[in-house]
């Protein structure tokens, strides 16, 4: 089995998420040529870093990103930090000519993304960005229906991301914990960082968007920088909905906030076709709901599907538990490592690629200007 070393920057949520699947992905998908080795981490703070370091496993660690970069040790660079260092990082890399994998979105604007597309694209390195809600099974599964036809002709997508974490005025923004809310470090408020799974699942589910019509607000419109002190304005969206077209015909219909009291982390999808429909949510995430107009009358209802099957029916589930014993978040990051290194031992791209997230950077822009707009956006 060859090595990958594996060189991550940043060492918070994400962080973690990301090292525990290199960690477990040899364990379950042992027939992969290719093991990740926790070669280096790299945040600022030396106090901080040392000790993910410490606890996570890895062999070293840097406070200069640039330093990481350069090593000769590392092979692939796992880029976790907020979203307007996604673009600088990515480049070196690119030019550095090794592997990069990118938290999303991809950057802070699609012009951004344009350029990080090409850039990987021009040196050849293989290049995957972190939307790992494809990789549940029952989205997975969703998927395989649907490329199947039997759902019919579609009619409707819609979908939704509900948060509650910063109703409270006195929450924040910028700094170590807070830099989402921070306009200059994110881009954008929920479009951006709640949106965007949302997007990205519904391109990968139902095609391409061809056009949105928007509206976004911000509740609180100051708060206090957490590293300043300052009181200055809030340049996020607290909340966005949009309406859209999609290039093969069905409506579209999404919904983000952080300000829908009682929700943590609410996903759900739901998919209305000819035939049947199907619909999903992150609070029961290995259930999927399944709705057949062809059943029998007397049995026609919605069922839910527990897609939890290890015997190659059911995505990825072949690998993990005897039936009925579920997977859960973390695993969808084990999925995702484990499809990007076979995709390097076949020879193929992984997606989505930078090139697929630049649809969802787009995408995104396209739905910030209508809301300022105030008009339909055309998406390129």
């Amino acid at each position: 089995m060859t090595a990958l070393n594996i060189g991550l920057i940043g060492c918070g949520f994400m962080g973690r998420a990301h090292t525990n699947a290199y960690k477990r992905v040899p364990d379950f998908f042992p027939e992969l040529g290719r093991r990740p080795v926790l070669q280096a981490v790299c945040a600022r703070s030396e106090a901080d870093v040392r000790r993910f370091a410490g606890q996570w496993g890895y062999a070293s660690f840097e406070t200069d990103w640039h330093k990481l970069v350069a090593r000769r040790d590392i092979d692939a660079v796992d880029v976790c930090v907020p979203n307007n260092l996604h673009r600088e990082i990515a480049l070196a890399v690119a030019q550095a000519g090794k592997m990069v994998l990118c938290e999303k979105p991809l950057a802070m604007n699609a012009a951004q993304g344009a350029e990080m597309a090409e850039a990987v694209e021009k040196a050849g390195v293989a290049n995957m960005v972190w939307f790992n809600y494809r990789r549940v099974p029952a989205v997975t599964l969703a998927k395989h229906i649907i490329d199947d036809g039997r759902l019919g002709r579609i009619y409707h997508y819609r979908s939704s991301f509900l948060q509650d974490w910063t109703i409270s005025a006195d929450v924040p923004q910028g700094g170590h914990a807070t830099w989402r809310l921070d306009v200059a470090a994110a881009g954008s408020g929920v479009t951006g960082d709640l949106l965007a799974h949302c997007i990205d699942t519904a391109i990968w589910l139902n095609g391409d968007l061809r056009d949105v019509s928007a509206m976004t607000e911000t509740f609180v419109t100051e708060r206090v920088h957490a590293e300043t002190g300052a009181k200055q304005p809030v340049g996020i969206d607290d909340a966005c909905a949009f309406m859209c077209h999609f290039a093969n015909g069905s409506l579209g219909l999404f919904e983000s906030t952080r300000y829908a009291r009682g929700h943590k982390a609410a996903y759900t999808l739901e998919i209305n076709g000819a035939e049947a429909s199907i619909r999903w949510d992150l609070h029961d995430l290995h259930r999927l709901e399944y709705f057949d107009h062809r059943d029998r009358a007397e049995v026609r209802g919605w069922r839910s599907v527990h897609v939890t099957d290890n015997g190659g029916e059911h995505p990825y589930m072949d690998k993990w538990w005897a039936p009925d014993l579920q997977n859960g978040y973390e695993h969808s990051f084990v999925h995702q490592v484990a499809d990007f290194l076979a995709a390097l031992e076949e020879g193929h791209a992984c997606s989505p690629t930078f090139r697929d997230a630049l649809k969802t950077q787009v995408a995104c822009d396209a739905i910030l200007a209508s809301a300022e707009r105030r008009r339909w956006v055309e998406i390129g």
